[in-house]
């Protein structure tokens, strides 16, 4: 099926989206959000499994700040994911699922953060560097050619370099007082520190119903794979488990909260690359399928 194309990257709201008319028993929409330097088109196999096991279902794979676009700074793309989100959940009685992948899972928190009245029933992260990055990835040397991980903080840790989404979320564990001086995303999402939005953005996160932590350690791009579940490294690069977080422990964006009520689900598979996550049978069968209902 073809596809609507954006104009460049203005935040215009086109959208990708499968529908499949058929009357059977309907199911919740669902909406894709794709990740760092790719678009629709990544997302054909998913929306397949997906009406395959739910037939009838609406699949919509948003069409904005695709491929090197997604390079802009997370707020701009998340102004634009929110306003083609909004519409698309007001239609929906019921409720949607939201399913991101890699960098649209931080685009998504932003876009939840803002939308207070949202109707997410299941949030479900597709490899996504929830606690942040840090890390040698090929992606880093695509971006970054002349910098190692130990000196990209001198770049992304000021005001020109968050203007790039990557720096948005590197998050380098032998600078923590840099990051949180400078970074204007990640840090306040996960609410290290304090601003003036933060209980309503936790308010807005504890209305998902279900959250699904999707990722596996041979993923090879997502530093530490930890990341991808809450997990991150301490000054001396050992992971730390997501329950032994600062930010969880104080439950500061609503994710303790979120677990202690038996709404937080980890699926972890190993053998899968980065970009094989959307296109993996087995992951979509035991790690999303069942969340979609």
């Amino acid at each position: 099926m073809g596809g609507l194309m954006t104009d460049g990257c203005r935040p215009c709201v086109v959208i990708w989206a499968v529908f499949v008319l058929s009357s059977v028993m309907g199911y919740r929409p669902v909406i894709i959000v794709h990740g760092i330097l790719d678009g629709p088109r990544q997302f054909e196999i998913l929306s397949t499994f997906i009406n395959q096991s739910h037939p009838g279902t609406s699949v919509t794979t948003l069409a904005l700040y695709d491929y090197i676009c997604s390079m802009k700074p997370l707020w701009q793309q998340v102004d634009g994911f929110r306003e083609a989100i909004r519409p698309i959940m007001e239609s929906a009685d019921d409720g949607v699922h939201l399913i991101c992948f890699s960098q649209g899972g931080l685009i998504c928190r932003g876009v939840l953060a803002t939308l207070p009245m949202h109707n997410v029933h299941s949030l479900i992260f597709l490899s996504s560097p929830l606690a942040g990055q840090y890390g040698d990835s090929s992606y880093l040397k695509y971006f970054f050619p002349k910098f190692i991980k130990s000196r990209l903080y001198r770049f992304c840790y000021t005001t020109w370099g968050q203007g790039i989404s990557i720096c948005n979320y590197w998050n380098d564990p032998h600078q923590r007082e840099r990051y949180l001086k400078s970074n204007i995303y990640l840090a306040p999402l996960n609410g290290e520190i304090e601003h003036a939005n933060s209980t309503v953005w936790r308010d807005s996160f504890l209305r998902i119903q279900k959250l699904v932590l999707i990722g596996g350690q041979d993923d090879g791009v997502i530093t530490p794979w930890e990341s991808s579940i809450f997990g991150f490294y301490d000054s001396n690069e050992t992971v730390v488990e997501m329950e032994k977080q600062d930010w969880y422990l104080r439950d500061a964006f609503g994710l303790k909260t979120l677990n202690s009520e038996g709404a937080v689900v980890k699926c972890v598979v190993p053998g899968v690359h980065h970009t094989s996550w959307h296109s993996n049978l087995t992951v979509y069968k035991n790690c999303i399928d069942k969340w979609l209902n």
